[in-house]
């Protein structure tokens, strides 16, 4: 008998990466989303294409066995959950509030002691102790959240470029995607035994891998952004900063940086010659041509970019812990606050424009405060260390 995953979220990475890996295990995918025009597609054709750009040439998948509901059809979205044998979200923080309360209605009407497990495809730390807050918010006090309900949390390495308007014009429901293909999942937190699917990699120690994506990975991406942009702000692509030799140097040497603070805070998990390797994987990686990513695509949000627990001030953290150096992870930071790159229609994330223009009124130190919640009197080194 087929298996169902339920899928909040039929964006880019719910279609590239979660839909595309479940469906080619035998899975019926249910999307659960807002886009009527993609739901009335994706309910005619029953399949999407995933088009895997390379430097070679472009490979398509056909993930097939799909369908959606529209997440205002409060009824269906219930009754898909109540009888999925896997949820999954990726839908981003902003709109997760709006999901737990359709997740919990139907849980509620779930057999009782039937475990259901939730593949949390967010950029989040700590995500399973979000998600148990915010579902338990919206169950009644006695339900078995915690015995009946798997949270597991997962790192997403997958890079998936903005398409142009000129591409989804063509084809509503493709996706450009890179190769990588692995789903790397917390193997304590199922409920069910750990579902058979190829690309799915259950780790033991899922804290220090989500480190790694947020510390290495997304770090790099900031360093490229910002570096890249305030070098030479005529630069669209992310390979394009990469072929300067010196700029591939720094953004190399700041992911190094994070890379002895991983090293310090989690020394069973990784060796250094693992963190190595998967810089240099990654370098490789952001510098595929055909996947057209752009320095404004992995710059943009400077609010959440700039949080004391994302990518750069969180690395800056870590490394202040274990008295590592931080000074190039704070060039990263400084070069962040003269962010101004602009989308393919010449456009800026409204937000960013507010948040430079606030800089260049108030100073380091408000955004500092204000943006990324570090203050002199309980951070004075980290403080010193970014100015």
């Amino acid at each position: 008998m087929k298996k169902t995953l339920v899928q909040f979220g039929a964006g880019n990475i719910g279609r590239s990466f979660l839909g595309q890996l479940f469906s080619r295990a035998g899975y019926d995918i249910i999307f659960i989303d807002v886009d009527e025009e993609l739901i009335m597609e994706m309910n005619k054709r029953n399949e999407y294409r995933v088009i895997i750009k390379n430097n070679h040439e472009d490979e398509t998948i056909i993930v097939k066995n799909v369908s959606a509901i529209n997440a205002n059809d409060k009824s269906a979205v219930y009754d898909a959950v109540a009888h999925a044998d896997l949820i999954g979200t990726s839908v981003g923080q902003k709109a997760l509030p709006y999901v737990f309360p359709s997740i919990a209605e139907g849980l509620k009407l779930r057999e009782k002691n039937k475990f259901i497990d939730i593949i949390i495809a967010e950029n989040l730390r700590n995500a399973s102790e979000y998600f148990s807050t915010e579902l338990a918010k919206n169950l009644p006090s006695n339900f078995p959240l915690e015995k009946n309900v798997g949270l597991v949390e997962t790192s997403i390495g997958k890079m998936v470029p903005i398409m142009k308007a000129e591409d989804i014009a063509k084809d509503k429901l493709w996706v450009f995607a890179e190769a990588y293909n692995n789903l790397i999942v917390d193997a304590k937190a199922f409920k069910n035994p750990i579902p058979d699917v190829p690309g799915l990699a259950p780790k033991q120690n899922m804290k220090a891998f989500v480190d790694r994506k947020l510390f290495i990975h997304n770090l790099g991406h900031a360093a490229l952004a910002y570096l890249g942009y305030k070098s030479n702000p005529e630069l669209t692509f992310s390979w394009e900063v990469l072929e300067n030799k010196k700029l591939y140097k720094k953004v190399k040497m700041v992911m190094n940086q994070s890379a002895k603070a991983l090293l310090a805070e989690y020394p069973d998990a990784f060796s250094e010659n693992d963190l190595n390797e998967h810089i240099d994987d990654l370098l490789e990686r952001f510098q595929n041509k055909s996947l057209g990513d752009t320095v404004y695509r992995i710059g943009r949000d400077l609010n959440r970019k700039l949080e004391k627990d994302d990518r750069i001030v969180g690395a800056i953290c870590l490394a202040n812990k274990h008295g590592c150096n931080f000074n190039l992870i704070a060039e990263v930071y400084r070069a962040a606050l003269y962010f101004t790159a602009k989308d393919e229609n010449g456009e800026q994330l409204k937000e960013d424009i507010e948040l430079v223009e606030k800089f260049k009124k108030y100073g380091i130190n408000t955004i500092l405060s204000d943006v990324s919640n570090l203050s002199k009197q309980n951070n004075p080194g980290i403080i010193a260390g970014i100015i």
